[in-house]
């Protein structure tokens, strides 16, 4: 356990290197990992995707809530989803951390074993630090197609099937509780559990099927990506991407719902707002940051059976004058998109 009252200002880069790096994981396809300028990592497959994401303190997160561990968690997940959403095997991670020189050292080893515990099957291979005003954590992932096509936004086609994996509104959910007092940090740490805990464990420590990204492109997938700005935001990209309409199911999103009810009553009881159910409705259509995986799939791939975790949540069809569009049981959805990083 480190000392509480070490701070980062007490130690230097290479002593603060030498209590993070041990944290991090290792593996295979790794030729030169942290200790030189720079990585070297295989690219068997002679490509590899790349993505990138930034968690700014205030902005995506704010300390009082989320511990070092649950911000490293995080970076590491909303990067693994991308990965996975083109139907690649996440790889390598190279991770930068801004911080101020009063942050306790304490919060950035947790921060390393977070990252460390959402990081497989990525190693992470290097990065940065340096002092700034806030909490900033830049993450970057390599991933591997091995051997397959990308699945892209834009192969969606009428008559496939839109499928979803992964949890929808939970995470909303969490923010809610949090931001009504209707539960707090407490309720979400690591062994805790209540009738708010899943929620607010799922707002500070959001998880992606990573291994359902790659399965899914080896099922056939034609069309892929993260929902990490809420459901009808996202898939309103695919639609635009793929130049279909997506008809959501709201039958089939029923069991999402339903399973945010506790979470809504206990905001409705914070709040003296009785409309619980119309919440968590809002949460599963809206809501941001869980990070499940949507994608579409021809009929006859879905007619085969779709990868462990999907499930039909709708279908494609052919646009309107329109244009390009997310309905809801063949109606324009009444509710707000979702999470905008410019309006929100």
């Amino acid at each position: 356990m480190t000392d509480p009252t070490l701070r980062v200002r007490d130690l230097d880069e290479t002593e603060l290197l030498a209590r993070i790096v041990p944290l991090l994981p290792s593996g295979e396809g790794i030729d030169v990992g942290p200790g030189d300028d720079a990585a070297v990592v295989r690219a068997a497959d002679g490509r590899f995707v790349v993505t990138t994401d930034v968690l700014v303190e205030r902005r995506h997160f704010r300390r009082e809530w989320s511990t070092g561990y649950d911000v490293g968690h995080r970076a590491a997940v909303q990067n693994l989803a991308d990965v996975a959403a083109m139907g690649a095997r996440p790889t390598s991670m190279v991770v930068s951390l801004v911080m101020p020189d009063d942050l306790p050292v304490q919060w950035v080893t947790d921060f390393a074993r977070g990252l460390a515990d959402a990081a497989p099957p990525a190693v992470v291979v290097g990065g940065d630090l340096s002092g700034g005003d806030v909490v900033m954590v830049s993450v970057t992932v390599h991933g591997d197609l091995e051997g397959r096509a990308p699945v892209l936004r834009s192969g969606a086609r009428p008559g496939d099937v839109l499928a979803h994996a992964g949890t929808l509104g939970a995470s909303a959910a969490g923010l809610d509780l949090l931001t009504t007092g209707a539960a707090s940090p407490d309720d979400g740490a690591p062994g805790v559990s209540n009738a708010r805990s899943p929620f607010v464990a799922a707002f500070l420590r959001p998880e992606c099927p990573v291994a359902a990204g790659p399965a899914a492109a080896r099922a056939g997938a034609s069309a892929m990506l993260d929902v990490s700005d809420g459901l009808l935001r996202d898939a309103g990209r695919l639609a635009l991407a793929s130049g279909a309409d997506l008809d959501l199911s709201e039958g089939a999103l029923m069991l999402d719902v339903t399973a945010l009810v506790p979470a809504a009553v206990e905001v409705a009881m914070a709040t003296d707002d009785p409309d619980g159910a119309g919440r968590a409705r809002t949460w599963v259509l809206s809501g941001g940051e869980d990070h499940g995986l949507l994608a579409t799939f021809p009929a006859a791939a879905a007619d085969r059976g779709l990868p462990d975790g999907f499930r039909v949540i709708g279908d494609v069809s052919t646009p309107g004058a329109a244009g390009p569009r997310v309905l809801l049981d063949g109606e324009e959805p009444e509710v707000a998109t979702g999470w905008d990083h410019f309006r929100p």
